[in-house]
This record gives structure tokens, sequence and C-alpha cells, in this order.
């Protein structure tokens, strides 16, 4: 059991209509964002039988709308009392599969995910840009799980990843957490209806209906969804944490590539994987078992790949990836 490790699922219960600052009219929220706290329920309520080997916090939060307030102080308390939060995931739009055109795409999310860190210090920066890694946040790295674990018989879903941290102009709850340093990510439907949020309910002259309403919303599809989160959080809560304090050696220059990272507590960790692939792949080509060992070296040059740590346990499921940094 490792309940030191956290991973947080939310969504938000406030709602608005066009005018941000109106507080009196009808703003049902049903896709934007009931859509999000039902699947969160429906997760706190299948897992609440079950034990998960790490911690799993179930979140509805308030003054997204107005600033994303509640999770600012959600993610500022857990910063506070130092907790290890290995994963955060909003659910904001996630009720309908409907587009603006009328199309539909019932079997597709997107899960926004940032590259850049939001929370990169100047040092960090100054690295990326000398070895690399615009690609391998550990956001990325948790998106990358997600896709994998998460796209299967059992959910019906395709995980699109987008390599952005929201939409254009947009920002939800997941980002406060990604400011103070925590992978997080946005699942949101794949194409929205903008006529059924952030409107005034009412009927314009041409008959068509705005306003957020749960006449709009698709119910088989927000389950889907909440399959895809239940998936991506419990195999986090069960595998290995993802690898600290991986390493690059960089002391002497060489053809070859040798690694280190600091070994996992967990008592059911049974060793490693070293993964790589060329610079320009979006995805983990390679993977070498190593055995319970904290340095290996791969006879491939770090200047011409990039490579990874995970870990892997005795049920042979696998962390996310640890993006290595360069130590001299």
């Amino acid at each position: 059991m490792t309940p030191d490790r956290v991973y947080v699922v939310a969504g938000h219960y406030d709602s608005r209509v066009t005018d941000v600052m109106d507080a009196t009219s009808d703003a049902p929220g049903a896709d934007d964002d009931a859509s999000g706290v039902a699947v969160v329920l429906e997760l706190a309520r299948v897992m609440a039988g079950r034990r998960p080997a790490s911690t799993i916090v179930f979140a509805a939060v308030a003054g997204e709308e107005q600033g994303l307030y509640g999770s600012a102080y959600m993610a500022q308390r857990l910063k506070a009392a130092g907790a290890d939060v290995q994963g955060m995931f909003t659910n904001d739009i996630v009720g309908s599969s409907t587009a603006d055109d009328g199309t539909r795409d019932p079997y597709t999310i997107r899960l926004f995910a940032e590259g850049v860190p939001s929370s990169e210090t100047p040092e960090q920066a100054a690295i990326r840009r000398s070895v690399g890694g615009e690609n391998d946040s550990a956001t990325r790295q948790l998106a990358r799980f997600v896709r994998d674990v998460a796209e299967n018989d059992a959910t019906g879903m395709r995980v699109r990843v987008i390599y952005r941290r929201d939409r254009y102009r947009r920002g939800g709850d997941h980002i406060p957490f990604l400011e103070r340093g925590y992978p997080a990510a946005r699942f949101t439907e794949p194409a929205e209806d903008f006529a059924h949020q952030h409107q005034d309910v009412r009927v314009d002259e041409t008959g068509r209906q705005y306003g957020d309403l749960p006449e709009f919303c698709d119910f088989d599809f927000t389950a889907r969804v909440a399959k895809v989160n239940a998936a991506a959080l419990w195999t986090l809560a069960q595998a290995p944490g993802t690898p600290t304090g991986a390493r690059i050696i960089t002391t002497d220059l060489t053809n070859a590539t040798r690694l280190v990272w600091t070994r996992g507590t967990e008592p059911d960790l049974t060793g490693y994987e070293i993964v790589w692939r060329e610079t320009t792949s979006p995805d983990w080509t390679h993977v070498v078992p190593v055995g319970d060992v904290t340095t290996h070296e791969v006879d491939l040059s770090k200047d011409n790949v990039f490579f990874g740590v995970r870990a892997v346990n005795r049920a042979g499921l696998r962390s996310p990836v640890a993006f290595p940094a360069p130590q001299a």
C-alpha cells in the first residue's frame, strides 16, 4: 500500500449564463459542468467498495467560472500539506457528443495535456532548451499513460490527446495544479456546441434553443467518459508511482547512455524498464526490461533519442514514464 501517493479527479458544480456577473438568471449548467460532477460522483460510488493501493481524491469545486477559485484553493491546500499528487484530472464539459453543426463523435474524448510546464523555473527552462523535452513534461507522460490503459474494449473510447494546456481563450480546474508543479490534464468532449454553454436560456428568432440544458446531453457518452477515468485512476493507484531522481549521466562524452534513478518504496515493486523513441516520435517505441536495479547503460547515444524510465510491479502494471534530466 502507498497511501501517501495521491491522484485527484474533479468536476465543478458552478454554472453561468452569458454575463459572468449575472448571479440571478437561470443557469442549468448541465454539460458545463454537471456532467463532470456526475462522472466524479459515479467514480466515488463505484470505488467506495474497493481498496486502491494509493489515495484517490474525488472533488467537486466551485468558482471555476469566476476564476478557478475552488480548484486553486484545493491545489494550494495540497501543496501546503506536502501532498505527493502524481496526477490530477478535471472532467469539464463531458456531457455531449454532438458538435454545433449536428455531427456526432460518441466514442472520442479529448485529453488536453501541456508540454512546457506552467511551473517551469528559469533553470529548468535552460536545461530544456539545451537537451529538449518540450513533449516530455510529467503531464504529457500522464496523458500517454491514460491513452495506453483507457483505450480498450471495456471503455469503447478513443482518447484523443491534445498537445496544449487547454482550448483557445479557455481554462479549467487542472491549471492551478499545473501551476503548482503537479501533473494535470483536462477531459473534454470531442467538439463543443457553444450555444449550450455560457448562454442565457432562450429561443432566438430562428427557433434555435440556447442554454446549457439537460436535453442536449448524451448520457451514454458521459458513462463511457467515466469508464475512461476509472481505467486511468484505478491503474494509476494500483501501479507503482512514477520513478523519482531519473538522470542521464553526462560526465563523459560517449556514444552509450547511462541512466540512474531512485528505487521506489512499493512493496510489490519488481523492477524497471528503459523506454526510448526517436526525437521526432510522439510515443515511446522501444522497451528494455532491466530488472530491480537503479542504474542501466544502453548502447545508444543520448544525443539521438529520448529516454525514459518506468517502474513495474508483480501484477505487471507499469508506472507513467519519468523523463530523465542530465547530470554532470
